[in-house]
C-alpha cells in the first residue's frame, strides 16, 4: 500500500514538469485577439476599407469606417499584412501585443494605380500616354486663389505663371505654346468641360491628372492641343456620417520693395539732375518742405491675410454615397483696395439600384472681387515723388475737390496717386456660378457599360463701376463723375452618351470606349451706365437711376457655338508586355465656316513593359516600360463670328424729294469663310522604371509638337474696306520641342519615413511660319519683341548697348567704316549704341535679338520627411534662361519725372566705374538717347529658384482624441515663397507678360506673396 502511494507521488513529481511544459506550449499556441486602428501617414485620417489579412492563409478583415479592426490570431508569431489600394503595404509581427496600430503611406506611383484618361480609367502599368498625376495633398498645401497657382513646380512640362493678386488666375502652358492666340488648356472637372477659375474651391479637390501628349488627349480632339487637366472631385465612402473641418489663416506680405529715395535724397538728386542741364531748378526741391516726406510704398502697401475655412459631412453604405462640403475663402490683398472672397457649396451623391448606378456631382459658389477700377499700384508707386503728400489742401482745385496730391509745375510727375485711384475709382465684380454634372450608369454585362453624363456650367455675373468726381493724375482731364454696370449671364450645356467595353481573353486583355459628345455654350450681356451721379451731403448716391448725366447702353451675344463630337479608344494590352492605344475624334464647331467645320483628329500609341519578359532579370529593376506615340490635336482660338462679316450700320445718306436722311449699311470687315482649324502634331517618346522594389521610381520623355495652320490676323490693305480689323487666315507654324525628367525616391522606416522628388523640363518653341506679310517680312513685331522664323515667339529685338562714353575723344572716334560719327549728340556718361548696319547713325535697323522670355530649364523638387507624428513638407521651383524686360526700372532710370533708386549711381567725370548714364534733364538729345526704350539697357536675367512653401506638421496624439471624440487631428504652421534667389531687380521674376508675343514684360506685374499660415484639420 505504502508502495503504491509512493509510487504515484514519483508518477506526479514526474509528470509535474512535463504539465508544466505543456501548459507553456499550450499557451504560445493558443489563439489571440488582436485590435487597433488603421490611419494614413498624409494627414493622419483614418483609413476605411484597408485589408487585414493573415499572412499565408485566407483568414482577415477590413477596418470599419473609423479605421478600426479586431482579428483573431493563432499566435504571436502570426504577421498581419495590411494592405490598401494607393497605399504601401505593411507587415507586422503580432509578438505578445494586444493592440497594434498602423500607419500607411501613401503609394501614388504603384503600378495599380488608376489613371483618368477622359471618358477612361486604366492602370498606371498599361498607360501609353504623357499623364502627370498630381496629388492634392501636395497641391492644397500652397494658400492660392486657383488650382492653377497650387501646381506650380508639381509636374514636368507645366509652366505656371503667377498674378499675385487677389482673385487673379494663374497661366499654364503645358509643353509649350501650340498657337499664336491661345495657350490655355482645358478643364474637365468631373465629366464636364469647364473652366476651373479662381470661382473653383480646390478643397474638393481628390485627383489631378495632366495630359500632355496626343495619345492621353486625343480623345477630347478639337480642344486638346494645349493640354487637358482632368479634376475630379472627393466622394463620400461607405460607413456612418462622417464629419471633417479645416482651418486656415494667413498674413500675406510684400516679399520686396523698390529701393527709392526719401524726400532730402531726392531734392538733393534733382538739384544736380537740373544743374547738369543748366535749367533753373525747381521750387520744389530748393525748399523742400521737411513735413513731406511720402513713402508712396508705405501708403499703397498693407498686411493682407488669408482665410479658408472648410466643412464636410460625408458617409453611405454598399449602395449609395454622399459628400456635401461648404466652405468659405477670403484673402484681403496687400495692397489697400484689392479682395478676394468666395463661398461655396458642393454636393456629391452616387446610388446604385441593380445595374444602374447614377448620381451627381455639384458646387454653387459665389464670389466677390473688389479692386480700384484704373491703375497699376506697381507701376505708379516706385515713380510718385515722395515730395508730393498723398492729400492736401494745396492742391484742392474746381477738378480735385479732395486736394488729392498729384503734382505741379514745379513738381512734375504724370504717375497716378494710387491711393487717389483707390478712393476715387472702384469696382465690384460679383461672379455666381452653378457647375456639375448628373450620370447614369448602366451595367449591361460584366464587361459592357452605357454611361449618359449631363454637365452644366451657368454664370451669373454683374460688374458694376464707379467714377466719383477728381483727379488722380497731373493735367488729368476733367471727366464727370460715372457709374457703370454690365450684366451677363452664360450658360454651357454639356450632353454626352458613352459605351464602355473591358474584356480579358487569356492573356489578352482589350477596353475602350466610344461615344458622342455635344456642348453649346452662351454669353448675353446688357449694360448701361450714366453720368453726373448725385450727391448729398458729401455721400455719392451710387445708382444709374441717380444719376442725372447723359445714359447710354448696350447689350449682345459675344459668345454663342456648339461643338459636336465623336470619340473612341481601344487599348489593348497583351500578357501585360505589349501595350497598343488607338484612340480618334471627329468634331464639328460651328464657329467655322460651312466647309470647314469639321475635323479628324486621330492617335496611336504603343508601349512595351520589357520588365515582363522572360529574358529580364535584373532584381534591382522593378519595372521598365519603354512608350511611344503619335498623334493630331486641334484648337480653336477664334471667337463665335470670326468667320462672317461684320456690318456697319452707321452710314447715312441724304436724297429723295424730301431730302431724308437713310440708314445704310456697309461690311466693315472682311470675311474668311474658310477658316479651319488649328492642328497639332505630337510625337512623344518616353521610358519608366521603378528600382529597388519602386522605391525609386525614374520616367523621362522626349516630345516634339508642331502647331500648323495656325489662324493670324494678316495685314491687308484699308482700300479693300477693312474697317473691322484683319481677318485671320490659317498661315502660322509653331514647333515646341523638350525633354522632360521625374525621379521619386521613397524611404519608409518604423518611425521615419521620407521621399523626395525632383522634375526638370526644357521647352524650345521655334516660329515655323507666320503666313505671307509682305515681300521679305518673315517676322511679326509687338512692341520691343519679334516673332521671326527659325526663332522662338516674342524674343527681345532692341538695340545693343556698349557701355558708357567715357570722354569727348571717344565719342568723336566712335565712327562707321566711312568715318561718319554715330552719335555726335552724345557726351561723356551717355550710353554707346552698337551701329550694327554700319550706316553711322543709330536707329531702329540697328536692332539685333537679345534674349528670349521663354525659359531655357524648369525645375520643381518636393521633400516630406515624417517621425512619429511629426512631418515636414518643402516646394521648390526653379525657372532658368528667362530675359526679363524691366519696364518699371527703365521709367526710374530714365530720370524724367520720377523718383529715383536710392542706390543710383550716375555717370561724372570723377565717377567713371558705373552702369548709370550721366543724369540730366530731357531738354538734351543726348539725355533722350539714353533714355530710349528699344535697347537692352532694361533687359535682365530672370533666372530664379524659390522655396514655394515649407510646412511643419504635429499630428495630434491618440490619447488626445480618445478624450475629445475627435477621429484624427493635425496642426500645421507654413511658409509660402520664403526666400527667392535671383539677379533680377524687380520685385519677382515671375511675370505673367503682355500677352503671348511680350511674355517676359515686367510693366508693373503683381509679385507674388510671401504667407506665413496657421492650420488645423480635424475629423470626427
Amino acid at each position: 500500500m505504502r508502495q503504491n502511494v509512493l509510487l504515484k507521488i514519483k508518477l506526479w513529481m514526474m509528470l509535474i514538469p512535463l504539465l508544466c511544459i505543456q501548459k507553456q506550449l499550450n499557451a504560445q499556441n493558443q489563439s489571440q485577439v488582436v485590435q487597433g486602428k488603421v490611419t494614413s501617414l498624409g494627414d493622419n485620417t483614418s483609413l476605411p476599407g484597408v485589408s487585414v489579412l493573415l499572412k499565408g492563409t485566407n483568414t482577415g478583415t477590413v477596418t470599419g469606417i473609423d479605421g478600426e479592426f479586431t482579428l483573431e490570431v493563432p499566435s504571436g508569431e502570426s504577421v498581419l499584412v495590411f494592405s490598401f489600394v494607393g497605399f504601401s503595404t505593411e507587415e507586422i509581427v503580432v509578438g505578445n501585443r494586444q493592440t497594434i496600430n498602423v500607419t500607411l503611406s501613401e503609394d501614388i506611383t504603384t503600378l495599380g494605380e488608376v489613371v483618368v484618361i477622359g471618358y477612361q480609367t486604366v492602370r498606371k502599368e498599361d498607360l501609353t500616354g504623357a499623364v502627370a498625376v498630381i496629388t492634392p495633398e501636395a497641391s492644397k498645401r500652397v494658400s492660392a486663389n486657383s488650382l492653377a497657382e497650387s501646381i506650380q513646380g508639381l509636374a514636368p512640362g507645366v509652366t505656371v505663371r503667377n498674378g499675385g493678386g487677389p482673385g487673379e488666375g494663374a497661366s499654364i502652358d503645358i509643353r509649350g505654346v501650340a498657337s499664336f492666340t491661345n495657350t490655355n488648356p482645358l478643364y474637365v472637372i468631373d465629366g464636364m468641360i469647364a473652366d476651373a477659375n479662381p470661382t473653383i474651391n480646390t478643397n474638393d479637390i481628390a485627383s489631378i491628372q495632366i495630359l500632355k501628349d496626343a495619345s492621353a488627349a486625343a480623345i477630347y480632339g478639337s480642344r486638346a492641343a494645349n493640354g487637358v487637366i482632368i479634376i475630379t472631385t472627393k466622394q463620400g465612402k461607405e460607413g456612418p456620417a462622417k464629419i471633417s473641418a479645416s482651418a486656415k489663416y494667413g498674413v500675406q506680405q510684400i516679399a520686396n520693395r523698390w529701393d527709392l529715395m526719401n524726400s532730402a535724397e531726392f531734392a538733393a538728386m534733382q538739384r544736380r539732375q537740373y544743374e547738369n542741364s543748366g535749367e533753373t531748378i525747381p521750387s520744389s526741391v530748393t525748399d523742400v518742405n521737411p513735413e513731406i516726406d511720402t513713402d508712396w510704398q508705405d501708403e499703397v502697401i498693407r498686411t493682407g491675410n488669408i482665410q479658408d475655412y472648410n466643412v464636410t459631412l460625408s458617409g453611405g453604405s454598399e449602395t449609395s454615397s454622399y459628400l456635401v462640403s461648404g466652405s468659405y475663402f477670403k484673402n484681403e490683398g496687400a495692397i489697400i483696395g484689392q479682395s478676394f472672397d468666395r463661398s461655396s457649396l458642393r454636393v456629391n451623391t452616387k446610388s446604385k439600384v441593380g445595374r444602374i448606378t447614377f448620381g451627381e456631382n455639384l458646387l454653387l459658389s459665389n464670389s466677390f472681387d473688389r479692386s480700384p477700377g484704373d491703375g497699376n499700384p506697381f507701376y505708379d508707386m516706385p515713380q510718385m515723388l515722395p515730395v508730393i503728400p498723398v492729400q492736401s489742401d494745396d492742391y484742392i482745385s474746381a477738378t480735385n475737390p479732395e486736394g488729392w496730391g498729384i503734382g505741379s509745375i514745379d513738381a512734375v510727375t504724370y504717375a497716378w496717386n494710387s491711393v487717389a485711384v483707390n478712393s476715387i475709382d472702384s469696382r465690384r465684380a460679383n461672379f455666381a456660378k452653378l457647375v456639375g454634372n448628373a450620370y447614369v450608369d448602366v451595367e449591361f454585362t460584366d464587361w459592357l457599360y452605357y454611361k449618359f453624363n449631363a454637365g452644366v456650367e451657368v454664370s451669373f455675373d454683374h460688374v458694376k463701376n464707379v467714377h466719383e468726381y477728381g483727379v488722380w493724375r497731373f493735367n488729368a482731364p476733367d471727366y464727370p463723375s460715372t457709374i457703370n454696370e454690365e450684366r451677363s449671364r452664360y450658360s454651357s450645356l454639356l450632353f454626352e452618351h458613352t459605351l464602355n467595353f473591358k474584356k480579358e481573353l487569356g492573356a489578352h486583355s482589350i477596353n475602350g470606349v466610344l461615344g458622342y459628345s455635344q456642348q453649346s455654350s452662351t454669353r448675353e450681356f446688357t449694360s448701361a451706365g450714366r453720368s453726373n451721379l448725385m450727391v448729398y451731403n458729401g455721400r455719392y448716391y451710387k445708382t444709374i437711376g441717380s444719376a442725372t448725366g447723359d445714359a447710354v447702353a448696350d447689350g449682345g451675344i459675344p459668345v454663342d457655338y456648339s461643338i459636336y463630337g465623336y470619340l473612341g479608344r481601344v487599348n489593348y494590352v497583351y500578357n501585360d508586355k505589349y501595350l497598343l492605344t488607338l484612340t480618334a475624334r471627329l468634331d464639328e464647331d460651328s464657329r467655322f465656316g460651312a466647309n470647314y467645320r469639321q475635323g479628324f483628329f486621330p492617335s496611336v500609341a504603343a508601349g512595351w513593359r520589357i520588365s515582363e519578359e522572360s529574358f529580364f532579370n535584373l532584381d534591382k529593376v522593378s519595372d521598365l516600360k519603354l512608350k511611344a506615340s503619335y498623334g493630331e490635336l486641334g484648337i480653336n482660338p477664334v471667337g463665335s463670328w470670326d468667320y462672317t462679316a461684320f456690318i456697319n450700320t452707321n452710314p447715312r445718306a441724304i436724297f429723295g424729294p424730301n431730302e431724308d436722311v437713310n440708314v445704310g449699311s456697309t461690311q466693315a470687315r472682311l470675311a474668311n469663310p474658310d477658316l479651319k482649324w488649328e492642328e497639332r502634331v505630337v510625337k512623344n517618346i518616353g521610358i519608366e522604371a521603378g528600382l529597388f522594389r519602386n522605391s525609386l521610381l525614374i520616367s523621362v520623355e522626349a516630345y516634339d509638337a508642331l502647331s500648323k495652320d495656325n489662324l493670324l490676323q494678316l495685314p491687308v490693305g484699308g482700300y479693300l474696306g477693312n474697317l473691322g480689323g484683319n481677318p485671320f487666315v490659317n498661315a502660322g507654324s509653331i514647333r515646341n520641342r523638350g525633354i522632360e525628367a521625374a525621379v521619386t525616391y521613397r524611404s519608409y522606416g518604423s518611425d521615419l519615413k521620407w521621399d523626395a522628388s525632383f522634375n526638370i523640363t526644357t521647352i524650345k518653341n521655334t516660329v515655323e511660319d507666320v503666313g505671307n506679310r509682305g515681300e521679305g517680312i518673315d517676322y511679326i513685331q509687338i512692341g520691343n519683341t519679334r516673332t521671326q522664323v527659325g526663332r522662338s515667339i516674342g524674343e527681345w529685338y532692341v538695340l545693343e548697348t556698349d557701355g558708357l562714353f567715357q570722354s569727348e575723344d571717344e565719342v568723336l572716334n566712335y565712327t562707321n567704316s566711312e568715318g561718319t560719327v554715330i552719335q555726335p549728340f552724345a557726351k561723356p556718361g551717355d550710353v554707346k549704341y552698337v551701329d550694327h548696319n554700319d550706316d553711322g547713325t543709330i536707329n531702329v535697323e540697328d536692332r539685333t535679338f537679345a534674349g528670349s522670355p521663354w525659359p531655357t530649364l524648369q525645375t520643381g523638387a518636393q521633400f516630406n520627411v515624417s517621425y512619429k507624428q511629426f512631418s515636414l513638407n518643402a516646394q521648390f521651383v526653379g525657372v532658368f534662361g528667362t530675359v526679363i524686360y524691366n519696364d518699371v526700372r527703365k521709367v526710374l532710370d530714365s530720370y524724367q519725372r520720377t523718383n529715383f533708386r536710392a542706390d543710383i549711381n550716375p555717370w561724372t567725370p570723377e565717377n567713371t566705374n558705373t552702369s548709370d548714364p550721366r543724369i540730366g534733364l530731357d531738354t538734351e538729345q543726348g539725355i533722350i538717347d539714353n533714355n530710349l526704350g528699344n535697347t537692352d539697357r532694361w533687359l535682365e536675367n530672370g533666372s530664379y529658384v524659390r522655396l514655394r512653401n515649407l510646412e511643419l506638421g504635429y499630428a495630434l496624439p491618440e490619447i488626445f482624441m480618445d478624450r475629445t471624440g475627435l477621429e484624427s487631428g493635425r496642426l500645421f504652421i507654413s511658409a509660402q515663397n520664403l526666400f527667392t534667389i535671383t539677379p533680377y531687380s524687380g520685385l519677382d521674376p515671375d511675370v505673367t507678360g503682355n500677352g503671348i508675343y511680350e511674355r517676359g514684360l515686367d510693366n508693373g506685374n503683381w509679385p507674388s506673396s510671401r504667407v506665413f499660415s496657421l492650420g488645423v484639420q480635424l475629423e470626427f
